[in-house]
């Protein structure tokens, strides 16, 4: 496996959405293969919610994030889609990712140090739209001489962050491949994701977002990514990761005992969690999950007016038939808008019974129809 290495590009001032400035902001970002000498063959990629700037290869450490930066992050998490000779060809493409403002594998987020301070933001760290990630990522795109992108791909939340990008800057993309993504978020999102919030801000050891300096929410955060992983896997694909195992760890609860491999499972994947992310960055990014509403973030309610100046762009929207994070009919929904609006739209509803995390795990289902979109 090709090593790689994450790099970082730091500037002075951004301007967030409620008008503050913002600064100094640096940018954890991978880059992949070539920029041609005409600059157009450069493809962006938009992370998941806990993903990170590391699409391909092996990353053995980020310099800043420290045992954050496990064995779950060094494989690039997009391994089966991105690389020489795969679907996302490497050979040909230059590929660009960065992880997200506000997250904690290197881009200035809650964890980082505030210049003001000395301290970490922790709490004081400003509330961020979904806007201000792509706002944020801009100016590396200049840096790195990258006008136009020959395409852009995102995936659930990046999926999010995707049609923001392509909808309010629609000059610097011309194709546009949305999977598993919606463009607001939904009622049940809204709740499943205060319940993760409240989850982070009901632990003891919050403190506000200032714990830095002492024990982290540990259990908070393992019980918001409890609420919300149920959702990114099917039940059956549940029941098939499942072992014969039935433990906890003696402080977790005190009447309750584990009794089933179930509940040993998703108890593991709460505990397994905490250890590579930070509670701060999981609590900002959900928050700005909650009130994204593309609609609103271009000041309309018409969809219309949202992608009227997209008409050059191709759209291949990729829906899961399984997926209960982003149900198939926001899919839909999102398709329904394009065309309406007039936008060259292929849809692609994937057969899988891995649920949403199908597009982490079977890059075979997605590869031919994005082969066909970047040779367009």
């Amino acid at each position: 496996m090709e090593n790689t290495q994450t790099r970082f590009f730091t500037y002075d001032k951004l301007k967030l959405h409620d008008g503050r400035d913002f600064g100094p902001v640096t940018l954890a970002y991978e880059t992949y293969g070539e920029l041609n000498e005409a600059k157009d063959n450069a493809i962006l990629v938009f992370h998941a919610l806990s993903g990170s700037q590391h699409v391909y290869g092996f990353n053995p450490e980020v310099p800043g994030v420290g045992k954050r930066w496990n064995e779950e992050c060094q494989t690039g998490w997009w391994e089966g889609f991105v690389g020489p000779g795969k679907t996302i060809d490497t050979d040909r493409f230059f590929v660009v990712c960065a992880n997200y403002l506000g997250g904690c594998y290197g881009t200035t987020g809650p964890s980082s140090i505030n210049p003001a301070t000395g301290k970490e933001w922790g709490g004081d760290f400003p509330h961020i739209a979904f806007g201000d990630i792509v706002d944020s990522q801009l100016p590396l795109f200049a840096e790195l001489g990258i006008e136009t992108f020959h395409a852009a791909i995102g995936s659930s939340l990046g999926g999010m962050l995707l049609m923001n990008f392509a909808a309010r800057y629609p000059q610097k993309v011309r194709r546009v491949i949305p999977v598993a993504c919606g463009l607001e978020s939904t009622t049940l999102t809204r709740v499943h994701n205060l319940e993760q919030i409240l989850a982070i801000e009901n632990d003891p050891n919050f403190c506000n977002g200032h714990y830095y300096d002492g024990p982290a929410p540990l259990r908070g955060l393992a019980l918001a990514r409890m609420v919300s992983h149920k959702t990114f896997v099917s039940l059956r694909a549940m029941e098939e990761r499942m072992t014969d195992r039935c433990e906890q760890e003696q402080d977790e609860f005190s009447w309750y005992k584990i009794k089933t491999p179930l509940e040993s499972y998703i108890l593991h994947q709460g505990r397994k969690f905490v250890r590579r992310f930070d509670a701060n960055s999981y609590l900002y990014l959900v928050a700005g999950w909650t009130h994204f509403n593309l609609a609103r973030d271009l000041g309309t309610a018409d969809y219309n007016e949202v992608f009227k100046d997209c008409k050059h762009q191709d759209y291949l929207v990729f829906s899961i038939d399984s997926d209960c994070c982003f149900y198939p009919d926001e899919q839909e929904h999102l398709r329904s808008k394009l065309v309406e609006a007039g936008i060259k739209t292929e849809f692609v509803t994937v057969h899988s019974d891995k649920g949403h995390d199908s597009f982490l795990l079977e890059p075979e289902l997605y590869a031919e129809p994005i082969r066909r979109m970047l040779e367009k």
